[in-house]
């Protein structure tokens, strides 16, 4: 049973302060989840805290794909590229409705990065090292071929192309369901719990963590046998408190995505292509938007909040303006944007895209272990290999990982033409509930919650609103109270819908409902609608509006 309601938060605030547990998780993002449900899953009595909304860090804010790293072959990471190309259809099957398969373009363009020849041979010791098989496995096209599947592309400076296979998702969506299917083991999952300090036996053994909580700023005293920062960009300032950190860092690095109207970019498909300083970027479409990314800049500033800029935004249509000419985007046509900080591990000398994208763990004096580093797709890896120490430790739990085989919440389907089918099903229910576009509302449904749509659509059926799309809105809304744990609007529309980034008109007609909704269920006064209105504001001019940096 997922107990991750926001009605109950504070009997599991009161729970979290009374137990002594296993293992106390820091950090919500989706290493944490991972690790969470790795160890709840495995017998171990877990708490998991989050200072921030979950997946409100690096965790909501990447590419959003489940991909193998193509780039990191060129860096010779082959053991890299090898465990997370291999992770991509492990976590597929765990959600298959959350982990969509996306067929990639890579255009071969005259003196760009990849020549016919390497690519050829890079793109099949990427389906080797991934274990990719079938129709999945790499193509390579001719030029004529590759301008059938976009045509967008630039014929003159085209050479042809490779065709090869990646995985599209929902990175908060996918720590959310982590985070819930932990919950269904037992894991007592909090967010807005900020660890202050933490505790030591007389012998200087960590014991416990001192955390507030951030919504009510009262102090909570939690007691766990063992304690593991996946805390992302803030590992650092953990290690210091603990008084762990040494000469080995974290080295932050900044990756900004914008959101374009498709009719803006309208290309017919996913495309990884080069920009003129020779790094490469994605374009990926997803319903009525395409979005692009992404930089990788150093980042020194603001970690709860870091912003896009104008330059980045002229960087990254600079790139799409060079592979399509025709285009000429401009910074008015971008909708929307997200910018997100990878916590890579610092080595001396090498510039933000030379970096590692390898995970590390640190274990200190006090017994606090820490990962850092590391990427989407290698999340349930990292888990596995943290708990495998946590549990040598303490000598209890399984020796053994079970998260390979554990379907998520909502992804019990067994296969892509399962959830095709399910969306079809979906779909007619909405026609006949009066939806205006059920087709697409089915697809973003499916897409973010999995069967449990269906469940969602029920609760739209109850509503005593008129107009359909009102009550489905709040029936949405209705659903993630009752199981993930929303405590703002913009957890709502930002790391539950993501409509902050991919549908922003909505955010704007429906921000008031939502907040209405929010203040009658959860008991706010009139100080914090206020607060919770201008917040959402501000977010929304933030995702849109780009400042030069100083």
């Amino acid at each position: 049973m997922v107990r991750m309601s926001s009605l109950d938060r504070k009997d599991y605030l009161s729970e979290a302060g009374s137990r002594t547990f296993d293992l106390l998780v820091i950090g919500g993002g989706a290493t944490g989840a991972g690790i969470a449900l790795d160890a709840a899953s495995r017998g171990l009595e877990t708490l998991l805290v989050e200072k921030q909304d979950f997946a409100g860090g690096t965790s909501s804010r990447s590419t959003k794909l489940i991909h193998g790293g193509l780039r990191y072959l060129k860096q010779l990471e082959i053991a890299l590229v090898r465990e997370v190309g291999r992770e991509r259809a492990i976590v597929h099957n765990l959600a298959p409705h959350l982990v969509v398969p996306e067929k990639m373009l890579l255009p071969l363009i005259k003196g760009g990065t990849y020549g016919k020849l390497a690519t050829s041979a890079g793109l099949m010791v990427y389906d080797v090292l991934a274990g990719v098989e079938g129709e999945d496995q790499r193509v390579m096209l001719s030029k004529e071929e590759t301008l059938e599947k976009e045509p967008l592309l630039e014929a003159e400076m085209l050479e042809g192309g490779g065709y090869y296979a990646e995985y599209r998702t929902d990175d908060a969506r996918l720590t959310i369901e982590v985070l819930k299917t932990a919950s269904s083991f037992g894991a007592v999952c909090l967010n807005y719990t900020e660890v202050i300090s933490f505790v030591y036996s007389q012998e200087g053994n960590i014991t416990g963590a001192v955390c507030q909580d951030v919504l009510t700023g009262k102090s909570i005293n939690i007691k766990a046998k063992q304690i593991v920062s996946a805390a992302g960009p803030w590992v650092d300032e953990l290690r210091d408190k603990d008084k762990s950190l040494t000469q080995k860092r974290l080295h932050l690095t900044k990756g900004v995505h914008i959101v374009l109207p498709w009719e803006k970019l309208p290309v017919r498909q996913s495309i990884y292509f080069d920009v003129p300083d020779g790094r490469m970027i994605f374009a990926i479409p997803r319903g009525k938007i395409t979005y692009v990314g992404t930089t990788d800049t150093d980042y020194q500033g603001n970690k709860e909040n870091p912003r896009t800029l104008v330059e980045d935004v002229e960087y990254l249509l600079k790139g799409v303006n060079h592979m399509f000419p025709e285009i000429e985007l401009k910074v008015a046509d971008v909708e929307s944007s997200w910018a997100g900080l990878r916590p890579l591990i610092h080595e001396e000398g090498k510039s933000a895209s030379e970096l590692s994208r390898k995970d590390e763990i640190f274990e200190s004096k006090t017994g606090l272990i820490s990962i850092a580093g590391g990427k989407l797709t290698g999340y349930r890896k990292m888990a596995e290999r943290t708990v495998d120490l946590v549990v040598k430790r303490i000598k209890k739990g399984s020796q053994k990982t079970r998260t390979q085989h554990l379907v998520l919440s909502g992804g019990e389907f067994g296969d892509v033409d399962a959830v095709f089918q399910f969306s079809t099903s979906l779909s007619e229910k909405l026609e006949a509930a009066g939806i205006l576009e059920p087709k697409s509302t089915a697809k973003y449904l499916v897409e973010n919650y999995g069967r449990q749509s269906l469940e969602i659509v029920l609760l739209a059926n109850r509503q005593q609103e008129e107009e359909a799309e009102v009550k489905l809105i709040l029936a949405e809304l209705a659903f993630v109270l009752k199981y993930e744990m929303v405590n703002a609007a913009l957890d709502f529309f930002s790391r539950r819908s993501g409509r902050l980034y991919f549908n922003l008109p909505s955010v704007r007609e429906y921000g008031d409902l939502v907040i209405e909704h929010l203040a009658h269920t959860l008991d706010w006064n009139s100080e914090r609608i206020l607060r919770e209105k201008e917040e959402l504001q501000l977010a929304i001019h933030e995702a849109s509006h780009f400042p030069v940096s100083v």
